[in-house]
């Protein structure tokens, strides 16, 4: 055979092989770019480690390449990377001045989505300081339990939650809190006013020594579990963790020219972490809005060119679920980051809004485990990689749902599921893959601990979620076990919930589960009640309860009223019977109560029902 015969095979089948190999696998592409990515962030992590430096710090460096682009915009004002960093040297020297904070020091902050939630966290960081991020809508005991999880010595609240300040300042008191209020003067006694001692300070640069002893693995900040009721858990996050969920950004593609549209809460791990975080980490421009509207949320991205999006489940239904417009189109808009949309959804939006690239991701937190499908697969939570499976080891294994445990074999052992069935989710706790628990609860940690798994002395993190994985690698969410299921992006927990509604003097037991809604993700909260003897239920009483000791989605919008809260041969309660039935009048004879914004809990009726079904109604 010539030389020109052998030539041109061996071009043949050049030309041929990325045929062959797009044919058998359509993502060839997309696993190369995440792969390329993956490594480059791995050498960057690798070189932190051995000269540490933090967000701040790559914040600072964007100040410096790039000081006039702009950094925040928020209703009519917006602020570049200069004046952010000058507004934030103004609030660590007013508070290192008056609050006399020091490296080390947890400051809670409990405040809405604006510009000084920014300004506080850069400047307490530039102090050396950890930031508590309370959920601005938690209350009462709640709000007190916060300080006792992080031991926060300071506490910074926005104007417009005085209000809910002042309910628990005796208790802040009682612990030697000293509470700050943005605004320009206070008249209560016990809360001293900051924003006039911010608008008084130098904004020169701090110096770094300040935070000198800051590292990798030093707490940068607590964010609180979905904070399912009254007793929020407290994630610790450190200085890796937040690198980490910055670079989500960066695998998905997003960069610096990128103008990105953040409405999620910056208390949350995905408004705070993957959105402003990552948003620094690219150098990017964030539009903050104060919260969510559907109304406004295309014309939003109209008017400042917004590229990037993020989002929960409902977020992209109630898109979804707006009256269709000529211009639905007529947009930058080009990826959306985020968790929770269902697959009729997420085929509904593309049809409608166009070519958005929609990059569905899983995690938690506090988890040391997570998956982002970035590759645009409908209906997957993420993708296999095997180098992401070598660097984070995790694994699928049985479950049984009805003794609420893993499936072991007779050596004592859980059992990997193969691929397509379902099984319960499970990252190897070791030190690349660490779990740090939650701040102040030895008990919780201790509860999402797995041993002896795989092996004699091995210990895995339970995730608390069933999952699958397909012939090609996808993964899919399927359930949350235990006593948790998910409403508006939070997840609740249910024996708490319950736990609370078991204060109410004429509440014996209270059996609390998810039940699904037509058109919505996830599940809502409702609760069976066996009443005490000889006392009667009022609606009235609950709904004051609930109000003053729950966040909105953790309330149970559907009470049922029973003789006996039925349970298991071993005393366990009966959940998932309950939750198939559902809340519909017509099949369930025990009496059944709304709750009806404004009024309390209602007689369940048809017309509800009707109204629920039909979208018109809104939970």
């Amino acid at each position: 055979m010539s030389f020109t015969m052998i030539a041109y095979i061996l071009f043949t089948v050049l030309a041929i092989l990325p045929l062959f190999i797009y044919l058998r696998n359509p993502y060839v592409l997309g696993d190369l770019r995440y792969t390329v990515t993956v490594i480059r962030i791995g050498i960057r992590m690798s070189k932190m480690k051995k000269n540490f430096s933090s967000l701040l710090d790559c914040f600072l460096d964007r100040v410096e390449k790039h000081p006039e682009k702009t950094f925040l915009i928020f209703e009519e004002s917006s602020y570049t990377y200069r004046q952010a960093d000058r507004e934030s040297n103004k609030v660590a020297r007013a508070l290192s001045m008056h609050a006399q904070l020091k490296e080390g020091d947890t400051v809670a902050v409990f405040l809405g989505n604006e510009p000084h939630f920014v300004w506080l966290w850069l400047g307490l960081a530039k102090l050396g300081c950890v930031a508590s991020l309370l959920n601005s809508n938690i209350r009462s005991k709640s709000l007190v339990h916060c300080f006792s999880c992080c031991e926060a010595k300071v506490l910074i609240a926005g104007a417009d939650l005085q209000g809910a300040v002042e309910e628990v300042l005796p208790a802040l008191r009682e612990q030697g809190i000293r509470v700050f209020i943005l605004s320009d003067h206070s008249d209560v006694e016990g809360i001293e006013s900051l924003s006039d001692k911010i608008e008084w300070t130098c904004d020169e640069p701090l110096s770094p020594e300040l935070r000198a002893n800051v590292s990798l693995k030093t707490p940068a900040v607590y964010i609180y579990t979905s904070g399912t009721t009254g007793l929020p858990k407290a994630a610790v996050v450190n200085h890796e963790r937040v690198w980490m969920s910055a670079f989500l950004l960066t695998i998905i593609g997003v960069h610096s020219s990128d103008v990105l549209y953040l409405y999620l809460p910056l208390y949350h791990s995905s408004g705070f972490l993957m959105g402003l975080c990552g948003a620094i980490e690219r150098g990017i421009t964030v539009v903050l809005r104060q919260k969510f509207s559907a109304s406004n949320f295309w014309n939003d991205c109209r008017k400042h060119n917004v590229t990037v999006i993020q989002y929960i489940g409902e977020i992209m239904r109630y898109l979804c679920n707006t009256p269709k417009k000529d211009n639905e189109k007529d947009h930058k808009v080009r990826l959306a980051l985020g968790n929770g949309i269902r697959p009729d959804t997420w085929v509904d939006f593309l049809q409608r809004f166009g070519n958005v690239r929609i990059c569905e991701c899983y995690g938690a937190t506090e988890s040391n485990i997570g998956f982002i499908n970035d590759v645009g697969k409908v209906g997957a939570v993420g993708r296999e990689h095997l180098l992401y499976k070598m660097s984070c080891p995790y694994a699928l294994i049985r479950y049984d749902t009805e003794k609420e445990e893993p499936v072991r074999s007779s050596r004592g052992f859980c059992i990997e599921v193969p691929k397509g069935e379902t099984g319960l989710l499970v990252g190897k706790i070791g030190q690349r893959t660490p779990f740090y628990g939650y701040a102040k609860n030895k008990q919780q940690t201790e509860k999402k601990k797995l041993r002896d798994v795989f092996v004699q002395g091995d210990l895995y993190f339970n995730s608390g979620d069933l999952l699958r994985i397909d012939e090609e690698g996808f993964v899919y969410f399927q359930d949350r076990i235990g006593d948790t299921f998910r409403w508006k992006g939070e997840n609740v927990a249910t024996t708490e919930v319950a736990d609370h509604l078991l204060t109410v003097d004429f509440i014996e037991e209270a059996n609390v589960y998810g039940v699904k809604v037509p058109g919505h993700e996830g599940r809502i909260g409702m609760a069976a009640l066996k009443l005490k003897e000889n006392t009667d239920f009022d609606g009235a009483a609950v709904y004051e309860h609930v109000k003053n000791f729950l966040p909105s989605y953790a309330r149970p919008h559907f009470l049922r009223i029973q003789d006996a809260v039925a349970v298991t041969g071993t005393f366990k309660q009966l959940k998932a019977k309950l939750a198939e039935e559902g809340f519909d009048p017509a099949i369930i004879q025990d009496p059944l109560f709304f709750l009806e914004d404004g009024k309390g809990y209602v007689p369940m009726t048809q017309e509800i029902l009707a109204a629920i079904t039909e979208g018109t109604l809104k939970l």
